[in-house]
């Protein structure tokens, strides 16, 4: 009787414990879904919190549009340009030299020798024709001079003498020896006073003034051309020698373009086409040159032709030994073109970005816009570029700094995502 008494009160017990369990597990359930929903709703309030952080760093909602400040885009150092047409074609690509025709360089010399007293340039000095650049003196100078003036004087007598005896020749009172040794006498001397006339004159020494009686102690050096100083290669004092050189002059306003043909092209080239050429100092300007003459040799190596080419180098800024890239004009179309960095490749498709210039943006901030383009042509650096017709053609794209832009895009589109 003990032992059912005892099982029944343990019964009891177990079916009271139960009961109290279950509301228990359903009010931790109900719990938990409070602490879930919670947690969402935290979640959904960072996420409003970091996107409205991804807006304030200057990304976009608005899809293929990026947001910087100047600021940023100095600092990745973004250029732009306007879009511009430029000619463009499937050419001849050569290469070349700048160079000078003989006659438009310069190595000056002295006629004599002497000791440099003055000099009045510097290397890259713009001189004219026939400017001094230097002063020579020499003892030998001086007695040069001295020489032309006791000749000269003499001429005057023999030349008076020679005409009294061809009188008296004339009139049969003097002997044909007396008047032949007059003659012989004054044209000897005639010849020496012309002869050191001329040399004054090379000299740049005034004969007149000489002649007169005036002596220069020191002969001026000057420049057959006019040009640009390249070298200068005398001190004060220096003792130069005859023909020794002591300046280069060139005229780098006559600069030409010699470019090297290889033989597969040959018979495409003809005098007076067009060239487009660029140099390493200025890739982005497309200079332009004319050809000139077609060489009639080929060079062993490489096997090519020389095609010379005049050019136009008003501003000066060409200069001779420069390197260069060009292509002959075959076939030539215009077309609006960019620079190949400003090309940003996602598979197949190409694209370019351009400012948006909306007036409603925050001062200081700057929006680009990621446009579709067709490329055509790459020519020289560029390629060519058909924009959809929404696209304005006065728009400024950026030229450098197109990949760090397209990278500031997909980072704010992984921000938003988050």
């Amino acid at each position: 009787m003990k032992n059912i008494l005892l099982v029944s009160t343990v019964l009891f017990t177990l079916m009271f414990m139960s009961c109290n369990d279950a509301p228990k597990s359903e009010l931790g359930h109900n719990e938990a879904e409070g602490v879930s929903k919670t947690n969402e709703a935290g979640e959904d309030a960072h996420g409003d919190e970091g996107h409205n952080e991804g807006e304030e760093e200057g990304h976009s909602e608005e899809e293929g549009v990026v947001e910087l400040t100047k600021q940023q885009a100095e600092t990745i150092g973004l250029e732009m340009k306007p879009l511009e047409e430029r000619n463009l074609g499937n050419n001849i690509k050569v290469t070349g030299t700048l160079e000078l025709f003989p006659q438009d360089k310069a190595n000056i010399s002295p006629f004599v020798g002497g000791n440099v007293s003055a000099i009045k340039v510097i290397p890259g000095d713009n001189v004219s024709k026939g400017q001094v650049l230097a002063y020579i003196e020499h003892p030998d100078i001086i007695a040069m001079q001295q020489d032309y003036q006791e000749k000269n004087d003499e001429l005057v007598f023999l030349k008076q003498d020679f005409e009294r005896k061809q009188t008296l020749y004339d009139k049969g009172v003097s002997s044909g020896k007396e008047f032949q040794m007059a003659q012989s006498k004054f044209r000897s001397t005639t010849s020496s006073v012309n002869g050191l006339r001329a040399q004054l004159k090379l000299l740049g020494i005034n004969p007149e003034k000489v002649a007169e009686g005036q002596i220069y102690s020191a002969v001026p050096i000057t420049t057959p051309i006019s040009g640009y100083v390249d070298e200068v290669m005398i001190s004060l004092g220096d003792y130069v020698a005859q023909q020794s050189k002591m300046f280069s002059i060139s005229d780098n306003s006559k600069i030409y373009v010699n470019f090297k043909v290889y033989e597969k092209d040959i018979k495409q080239i003809q005098k007076g086409q067009q060239i487009y050429f660029s140099t390493a100092s200025r890739p982005d300007e497309l200079l332009k040159a004319t050809v000139r003459s077609i060489g009639k040799t080929f060079e062993t190596d490489p096997k090519a032709i020389e095609v010379l080419a005049d050019i136009e180098n008003k501003d000066k800024n060409l200069l001779p030994g420069m390197y260069v890239e060009g292509r002959i004009v075959q076939g030539e179309k215009k077309g609006f073109a960019v620079p190949e960095a400003a090309i940003i490749k996602e598979g197949e498709q190409s694209f370019i970005f351009i400012l948006d210039e909306d007036e409603e943006m925050e001062v200081g901030k700057m929006k680009f816009k990621m446009i579709p383009v067709t490329v055509g042509i790459t020519d020289l650096g560029f390629v060519e570029v058909n924009l959809p017709a929404e696209v304005s053609t006065d728009a400024k794209v950026v030229i450098n700094g197109a990949y760090n832009l397209s990278s500031e895009m997909i980072k704010g589109e992984l921000e938003h995502g988050h």
